[in-house]
């Protein structure tokens, strides 16, 4: 081997023990006591180290190693850990174990890390595993693993999942913003507040919600579901008093209670503690259990009497399976009412005597009311529906027409099945008309009216007092070429279409027949035979219309509503 080969092999061997000895000679970087600056502390924007004990930093690192019982101070906010690397430079660190940040004995904030941006003034705070970043501002508790605080702005936030709670409410979501100073809190993204009442009930779901914990009220920015013992509401904007229990709701929201019935406006108040729900803009009240629905420009719900009251275009629609009839009427109002009735005691089974209480649903449609149905027409000035006997009763001129037929009295009173008419009563002063052709009507005129009708046309009529007819009797051959007037006390007659198939007077009939080419147009009419096809509703629309001849009817009658009788529930009397 050549010396000099040997020379280099024996350097590389002794290399590490010279790097040892190098090393082992660097002097120990010494120990720098802490020295509490005396700079302003009231200059918010500047970090100052209170105290450690113990300080080390070598020379060619940017960072002080800072150990036991670190104290940092921003302004009135204090810092602590148990350890931290400290950048003078951009007044940054990175604390370890047992962060905290105190402001007064308000806000406190616990997390296992730190790291505080100097230039940005934002501090990011983690936790161990298991183990949250906890915020606490008085009565207001939030937790996460990673919190994002901007001192800047003292607004605090996460990214990844975290709840604030207060006494009434634990709010979760995917991020969250809370303002310690203004106690507003934004949540975005599986957004669920849930009451803190164990007396009560209240979940809110929604993408966007923004809260106060000092009024503990919520704002609804994105689609959203309230849901409640009651029931649920749907709404894209809206603001709810979790402590009171109210709510507005706007942009189309729609209320679902517990019974079934839905409220759906532009603009709805809803009170959740007593039922209660106020609704402005192309209100739609519907109540699926009975077919019915209202509509108008203003409504209110009241949800424990089961009452409502519509104005503003207000009409009301009742389905069926073979139609739908549609009601218009300035007010329509509808409540439960109660009747009671006394049950006598029964010693053999032992049964005490009660009271037993039937209830059931009242509407009332007031003044100028106009209906439409395919096939039954029909106007008054007021109306009332009883679901218990599924009667409806018009007051004041009201006037029914189905197909070429028109029955009119002071009164008329319709039994439905299915919104479909099987009986109508005039039991004061009723008329019965049927077009024929020109000027020739089938007439029918009695002190008690009672029609039976089959598939919405009219098969069988009684006529109690005072019978009048005038009658077009139709030959073999389908023609008519006579006139009958006849005058008796009782009248019962069948029908089949525009046919006459029976008629009975008794006990004593007077009148005659006469030829058309004899029979004067005096004979054509009954005295009290009028024919209002000109107010006539032709169409769902047409119920809106109120033609000059009905207001002139109405008014002719010389009364208004108040003399109906219309029951009006305790929540009715404010209006």
């Amino acid at each position: 081997m050549r010396k000099g080969s040997f020379f280099i092999v024996m350097l590389m061997l002794a290399l590490p023990a010279l790097v040892a000895w190098a090393v082992s000679q660097r002097p120990a970087a010494p120990d720098i006591r802490p020295m509490i600056p005396s700079a302003d502390r009231s200059a918010g924007n500047r970090v100052f180290l209170e105290r450690a004990d113990m300080l080390t930093k070598h020379p060619e690192d940017s960072f002080m190693v800072l150990v036991g019982d670190v104290v940092f101070t921003k302004g009135p906010m204090i810092m602590r850990c148990d350890s931290a690397h400290y950048y003078a430079e951009s007044e940054s660190m990175d604390a370890f174990g047992n962060v905290s940040m105190e402001q007064g004995d308000t806000l406190f904030v616990y997390a296992d890390e730190l790291q505080f941006d100097g230039n940005t003034e934002i501090a990011t705070l983690y936790a161990d595993f298991g183990r949250k970043v906890r915020l606490i501002n008085r009565d207001v508790t939030l937790e996460t693993d990673i919190f994002i605080y901007d001192l800047g702005i003292d607004l605090g936030y996460y990214e990844v999942g975290g709840s604030l709670t207060d006494p009434s409410n634990t709010l979760t979501s995917r991020y969250g913003e809370y303002a310690p100073s203004t106690k507003e809190a934004n949540f975005y993204t599986d957004v669920h507040l849930n009451s803190r009442n164990s007396s009560d009930t209240l979940d809110i779901y929604s993408d966007t919600l923004y809260y106060s914990t000092a009024t503990h009220i919520a704002e609804l920015h994105a689609p959203s579901e309230v849901v409640n013992a009651r029931g649920t509401i749907y709404t894209r904007l809206g603001i709810y008093d979790t402590d009171n229990n109210r709510t507005t709701l706007f942009d189309r929201s729609t209320i679902v209670t517990s019974q079934g019935q839905t409220l759906t406006a532009d603009t709805i108040y809803y009170d959740r503690t007593d039922g209660f729900g106020e609704a402005f803009g192309n209100m739609v009240l519907t109540d699926s259990a009975h077919k019915v629905e209202i509509r108008g420009n203003y409504g209110y719900y009241n949800e424990l009497a089961d009452s409502s009251f519509t104005t503003g275009r207000a009409q009301l629609l009742q389905y069926s399976d073979s139609d739908t009839l549609f009601l218009h009427g300035r007010y329509i109002q509808s409540f439960r009412d109660f009747d009671s009735t006394l049950v006598k005691a029964d010693t053999v089974k032992g049964i005490a005597e009660h009271l037993k209480i039937d209830t059931t649903h009242i509407a009332v449609v007031y003044p100028r009311v106009r209906f439409y149905r395919r096939d039954m027409q029909g106007l008054c000035d007021s109306m009332r529906f009883t679901q218990r006997d599924s009667t409806l009763r018009m007051y004041i001129n009201p006037v029914v027409w189905s197909d070429d037929q028109q029955i009119f009295g002071n009164v008329i009173e319709l039994l439905l099945n299915d919104s479909t008419i099987e009986r109508a009563t005039l039991p004061d002063q009723g008329f019965a008309a049927q077009a024929i052709e020109g000027d020739h009507y089938n007439q029918l005129s009695g002190k008690e009216m009672v029609a039976h009708f089959v598939a919405g046309e009219m098969r069988r009529l009684d006529i109690n007092g005072n019978v009048e007819i005038i009658m077009y009797p139709e030959e073999s051959d389908s023609t008519i070429n006579k006139i009958v007037n006849a005058q008796s006390s009782f009248l019962t007659a069948t029908f089949r279409g525009r046919t006459t198939e029976y008629i009975k007077l008794w006990p004593e009939t007077t009148g005659a027949a006469t030829p058309l080419f004899l029979a004067k147009k005096s004979i054509y009419f009954l005295p009290k035979f009028k024919w209002f096809e000109g107010m006539r509703p032709l169409s769902p629309t047409d119920i809106f219309i109120i033609p000059p001849a009905m207001e002139e009817l109405m008014l002719e009658a010389g009364r208004g509503t108040k003399d109906i009788p219309i029951p009006k529930p305790a929540v009715l009397q404010k209006l």
